[in-house]
């Protein structure tokens, strides 16, 4: 039961091997990363060695099969890696981004020797995952990029630059979207695969100054000249790359929604207690109607946004979620998102408005989940071609 929401969990994901991942991941990040998180969000950047100690526990990969160094798990442990992490007040680990976005990609789309090749060292911690897409001037129109990977020899030459990459600062496999042919649009798009280590023309930009996700390393990437071998194609054939993101993205989606409910219940349960404790007028701000209210609605949406995000997900496990749904809870749910936390950060008056109160930090997190992942706009948009 979800302690802020009283909510049973479906059977497909209250089974004993699932409770037991669901509180080793509790206990590792009680444990592991909640005591440092000030100090990551100080220094921009979660440590490496929380990635190495990641691997080690078995949460890198987790839904990748056993034979490529992964866990052998499936979506369910991707949810409970988002969903935990928020429940012991962890922020800017980019796990969900290594996990449940850069692996599929080699899973789905990568030879059996690049499979063997990248996979184990993701799932070790050795490599930390990014995926690079968005461009200066390319954002969620993704045809419009212009980094380019041309054929030299027996590999290729990229050059371009990116921005906003997650995990920026700290990869050493980047999945690179570039454009190795001349058509325009989508066919000339491919996806390549740059190890940085003593990559020569590789560069690191600054590490981006946002207004929230303090700890999350986000950065530019600059390439110049970087000569990749022949296999750093992802697959065999060049130009399959913007059919790959496509049938990749609502997955990316759906995490995206997964980790806003979880942020929900985590706004709505300090919400609770501080309503509880705090008094004014010589009563418990939560003896206000006012308050019950706001937080009556505060649980009800954060209630059916979890129940839509969970029905999404038992789809994806059965290969049955299209990209107009997952669409559809994506732009929902982090609309709705914002809404709970604005709500939950008036409750705490002046101290809402403090860094030092966690709400104020959720507050400031979740407006990137309009932006990121495709705008909510370029949701409606997909989602209106069903109609």
């Amino acid at each position: 039961m979800s302690e802020a929401l009283d909510f049973p969990l479906p059977d497909w994901y209250s089974e004993e091997d699932i409770n037991i991942f669901r509180d080793a991941t509790f206990g590792f990040y009680e444990r592991e990363c909640a005591p440092h998180s000030e100090k990551w969000r100080k220094n921009g950047i979660v440590d490496r060695e929380a990635w190495n100690k990641a691997g080690a526990m078995g949460l890198l990969c987790a839904s990748m099969p056993e034979e490529y160094g992964g866990t052998g798990g499936d979506y369910r442990h991707e949810m409970i890696i988002m969903e935990e992490m928020p429940r012991a007040g962890v922020e800017g680990f980019g796990i969900s981004l290594h996990n449940a976005i850069v692996a599929p990609y080699i899973l789905h789309y990568g030879t059996e020797e690049q499979k063997h090749k990248w996979l184990p060292k993701l799932a070790s911690g050795e490599m930390v995952g990014a995926i690079a897409m968005t461009e200066p001037g390319a954002g969620s129109d993704l045809q419009g990029i212009r980094t380019t990977a041309k054929k030299s020899g027996n590999g290729y030459v990229l050059n371009g630059s990116k921005t906003f990459i997650t995990n920026g600062g700290t990869a050493n496999l980047i999945i690179v979207v570039a454009k190795t042919g001349n058509e325009d649009g989508a066919k000339g798009v491919s996806l390549m695969v740059v190890e940085t280590d003593g990559a020569e023309g590789f560069k690191r930009g600054r590490n981006l100054d946002k207004i929230g996700h303090h700890a999350q390393d986000t950065s530019e990437l600059f390439f110049d000249e970087v000569d990749l071998p022949a296999d750093a194609l992802l697959g065999t054939e060049e130009g399959q790359g913007f059919f790959q993101l496509m049938d990749q993205l609502p997955q990316e989606r759906l995490n995206i929604a997964v980790q806003a409910v979880g942020s929900m219940e985590r706004a709505l349960r300090e919400t609770i207690a501080y309503t509880k404790e705090r008094t004014a007028f010589k009563k418990p701000i939560m003896a206000f109607q006012n308050t019950q209210f706001k937080l009556a609605e505060c649980k009800t949406i954060t209630t059916v946004a979890k129940t839509f995000t969970y029905h999404c997900a038992e789809r994806l496990m059965k290969g049955e979620l299209d990209a107009s749904t997952a669409s559809m809870a994506k732009y929902w749910v982090t609309d709705v998102e914002g809404k709970v936390m604005d709500e939950c950060l008036q409750l705490f008056g002046g101290y809402g408005y403090m860094e030092e109160y966690p709400i104020a930090r959720m507050f400031t997190d979740a407006r990137v989940q309009r932006i990121y992942g495709g705008t909510n706009e370029i949701m409606k948009l997909l989602i209106a071609r069903s109609l």
